[in-house]
């Protein structure tokens, strides 16, 4: 039983591959001898596992954890698994040292109040004060720091140095980037690991993302339209407008679209696709990962406007961009069958996806 297996160990890597496909066979002696090396250095049990999954005899676990590609090695932090998946070298030590990385203790213990203060303000941070280290209340903290090491930065102080800060007992408290002690503190139980896993991923994943060359493939893989801002680099009203609006009026569609912000110097080529470039920004477009749709209105006038950016999220999902950009607005009659077809420009980010030199892809949503 899978969960039972990963529920059972803090770290489990898996390999889920097709015995078919060609890049599943010359990965498989890697991860096989990646996994032995691990196995000699880190015996205890339940520390860490490798695990394999072949999906075309497991089709229903295949599914479960969206595979679209293969090989696909996924992660598992303490019976979670993890969204960001491997793309390091397929080496057995770049796996190896992956997974070790993996077994470091990623919170930072403060032995001076004070460092607190020094904080990266570009960073988002988690602090948890506790008497003790031992106790229920930091094991639950710790466990929610291995599963989102990803998405934020925590640290702890224990026992004396963190007395003044404990006056009501134990708590944990989120600082925001930019801000100095301006912190929210947790409300809720220390020992309840799914609410603090909870309430840290609410405020260590932005609604609203930045996109990268670097991150772009990850992105696309959660194959999810995005709403895409392309704006200069050094105009952060427009960015801080975006993000106003997004999380006032548009956080109940976080799982339906993406809402993602672009340096337009640097993205020029989806630019050009919709006919834009660095001259006419800032510049708002779904992609739908089979089509591009420009934001109609003036970004910078209307995207303030109420009910503007909603609608523009609806009217994708109704379908009607994409009829309007064959015929016309709804309230006019459709072309003659003897003109020309049109169609809106093709996805830009879908490009951005999983190399077809490293995985065998399974279906061209992407």
């Amino acid at each position: 039983n899978v969960f039972y297996f990963v529920a059972g160990h803090d770290i489990v890597f898996v390999n889920f591959y097709a015995d078919w496909c060609r890049f599943s066979q010359i990965l498989a002696p890697i991860f096989e001898e990646a996994s032995n090396k691990i196995r000699l250095e880190v015996p205890e049990g339940g520390r860490v596992a490798f695990g394999k999954v072949d999906c075309d005899r497991e089709v229903n676990i295949g599914t479960q954890y969206r595979i679209n590609k293969y090989p696909t090695l996924k992660l598992f932090r303490n019976g979670q698994v993890v969204k960001k998946e491997f793309r390091g070298q397929r080496s057995v030590d770049s796996i190896a040292n992956f997974i070790r990385d993996q077994l470091k203790e990623n919170v930072v213990e403060h032995n001076n109040i004070d460092d607190l203060d020094e904080l990266d303000t570009k960073k988002r941070h988690v602090i948890g004060y506790f008497e003790n280290k031992n106790s229920d209340n930091y094991k639950t903290f710790s466990k929610t720091a291995s599963v989102l090491r990803d998405d934020c930065l925590f640290h702890a102080a224990i026992g004396t140095v963190s007395a003044n800060e404990r006056s009501g007992g134990d708590n944990i408290v989120f600082r925001p980037p930019n801000t100095r002690r301006q912190d929210v503190h947790y409300q809720g139980s220390l020992t309840n690991l799914e609410t603090v896993k909870e309430w840290t991923r609410e405020n260590c994943v932005p609604l609203v993302r930045e996109i990268t060359f670097e991150n772009a493939e990850e992105l696309t893989e959660e194959g999810i339209p995005f709403l895409i801002l392309f704006h200069k680099l050094d105009d952060a009203d427009i960015v801080r407008k975006y993000n106003t609006e997004v999380v006032r009026h548009l956080s109940h569609e976080k799982n339906n679209i993406n809402f993602l912000t672009a340096d337009g110097a640097k993205f020029t080529h989806p630019l050009h696709h919709l006919g834009k470039s660095v001259n006419d920004l800032p510049v708002l477009a779904i992609d739908s990962f089979r089509h591009m749709y420009v934001f109609p209105g003036n970004v910078a006038e209307d995207m303030g406007k109420p009910g503007v950016l909603k609608a523009f999220i609806d009217d994708l999902h109704s379908g009607k961009l994409h009829r309007e950009f064959h015929h016309g607005p709804d309230a006019t009659p459709p072309p003659q069958p003897h003109l020309p077809p049109t169609s809106p420009p093709e996805s830009a980010f879908r490009k951005l996806g999983p190399s077809r030199n490293r995985y065998t892809i399974l279906r061209d949503e992407l």
